[in-house]
């Protein structure tokens, strides 16, 4: 049976709307602390959270449902969501929950669940917490809010964690960090300050209700300013949780998750530490990166969209390096998921190391023109069964021969049909994206 409140990133929605209102919040609370209990006595979980003003409430209603069936919870406070697969996997904790919505507005939250291991729940496990959420309020579940407070000591052991991992201090490198008034704005400066760096903030004064607001991994033109005015080696923007980090050169130019994956895949093959010369992406990642990885006799595995998948194929085939062109990136040497700050340790690691700047690092990169037109759907029908839609498919994949891509994809969370063609030729990208797109209008466009 598919799942009707977890999506590929755990439980997202409207704070205080279901499936994130309090009754099934703190109904969330008891499933999981019951799933808990019975695997684990004594059991203690580990809680953290972004900057969004729901987020102490939600906190708290997942500790106090938790506490209902006999589960402690210690609480982090701010802190990012790769900061809690950290402390779930290194501690005695029975599991990690991360109350986020990542890079949506203040107005959405979410809830991820983490295993003792550091990775998201397995489909089958979140299935039976879904049944015995509905269960409970079935039997008319009534919240009974609690009181947490902050622990300081969990935050600063991921942070002694992360500046563990950095080999050479970073004295004398200037650096803009955009923390999306996010969960990076107390731990990102206070890390890279602690190694040496010379750090100019912005996006770092959260109130509530301004995390990724014009700032952060989806809006980096400020920071592209930003680094060119300061004359700083590079720019660092993480989205609200700061699972994801988006890159700005010396001379301003974005650097997003595919370049980083090439970044890294090189100097990872040269040090002896790439897995099967193997890096795994996602089915968006630029054909650009794949030809440039096929350079150098790397191989590029793709999945479908999503951190989760990533890590299943990373998994599966051993790979050492996966990501997402979006700036998720997963060095699983060191990590269960992605992690904004220590991919920028990372990305810093090699600056010094190799003497180059991001400019240089990337300049044999070449992007394929691409495009993602959103097509507002009323249903849901096989592509093979939309003639018409294939035909448009057929003409693009005959001009493009090689050289280029079509995809075409439902959303898993809004009526959409996403198309994505990708080409040596801007405009042939664009005209083709358009007749695939009225195509799927005309078969089943709202």
């Amino acid at each position: 049976m598919a799942k009707q409140l977890f999506g590929t990133d755990g439980i997202r929605g409207v704070a205080g709307e279901p499936p994130l209102d309090d009754r099934t919040v703190y109904a969330l609370g008891m499933a999981l602390g019951g799933a808990i209990a019975r695997r684990v006595a004594n059991a203690e979980i580990v809680i953290g959270m972004d900057t969004r003003e729901s987020g102490p409430s939600i906190a708290a209603l997942v500790a106090s449902g938790l506490a209902r069936r006999g589960v402690r919870s210690r609480f982090a406070g701010v802190v990012t969501t790769p900061g809690v697969a950290f402390l779930a996997r290194s501690d005695a904790f029975a599991a990690g929950v991360m109350i986020s919505a990542s890079h949506n507005p203040y107005h959405d939250n979410g809830i991820k669940i983490f295993s003792h291991e550091g990775y998201k729940l397995p489909d089958a496990e979140e299935h039976e917490i879904e049944t015995e959420i509905f269960r409970l309020l079935e039997g008319g579940v009534e919240p009974e809010p609690a009181a947490l407070e902050v622990d300081r000591e969990l935050d600063m052991r991921y942070i002694d964690f992360l500046a563990s991992t950095e080999p050479a201090p970073l004295e004398g490198m200037k650096i803009v960090l955009d923390c999306g008034h996010g969960a990076a704005s107390p731990l990102g400066p206070a890390l890279f300050e602690r190694l040496g760096a010379r750090v100019e903030t912005i996006g770092c004064s959260p109130d509530g209700r301004n995390i990724n607001r014009n700032c952060g991994a989806l809006h980096v033109d400020i920071l592209s300013r930003e680094v060119v005015a300061q004359g700083a080696e590079l720019g660092v923007a993480f989205d609200g949780d700061a699972d994801r980090a988006i890159f700005v050169a010396k001379s301003g130019k974005i650097v997003d998750g595919d370049a980083i994956l090439l970044i890294a895949a090189r100097a990872l093959k040269q040090a002896g530490r790439l897995s099967g010369d193997t890096v795994v992406a996602t089915v968006m990642s630029n054909l650009g990166l794949e030809r440039a990885l096929e350079r150098d006799g790397i191989r590029l595995l793709r999945t479908p969209v999503g951190d989760k998948y990533v890590l299943d194929e990373m998994l599966r085939s051993n790979s050492a390096l996966g990501g997402e062109q979006s700036g998720h990136v997963i060095f699983r040497d060191f990590a269960t998921t992605g992690d904004g700050m220590l991919t920028a340790l990372r990305v810093l690691e090699i600056v010094r190391r190799t003497g180059l700047g991001l400019d240089e690092l990337t300049a044999d990169l070449e992007v394929y023109p691409q495009r993602l037109v959103n097509v507002r759907v009323r249903v849901r029908r096989p592509l093979e069964d939309m003639l018409a839609v294939m035909r448009e498919v057929g003409e693009c994949e005959r001009a493009f021969g090689a050289s280029g891509r079509v995809l075409i994809r439902f959303s898993g969370t809004e009526p959409l049909a996403r198309v994505m063609v990708e080409g040596p030729d801007l405009l042939q990208v664009e005209r083709h994206t358009g007749l695939i797109a009225e195509a799927i209008r005309r078969e089943i466009g709202a």
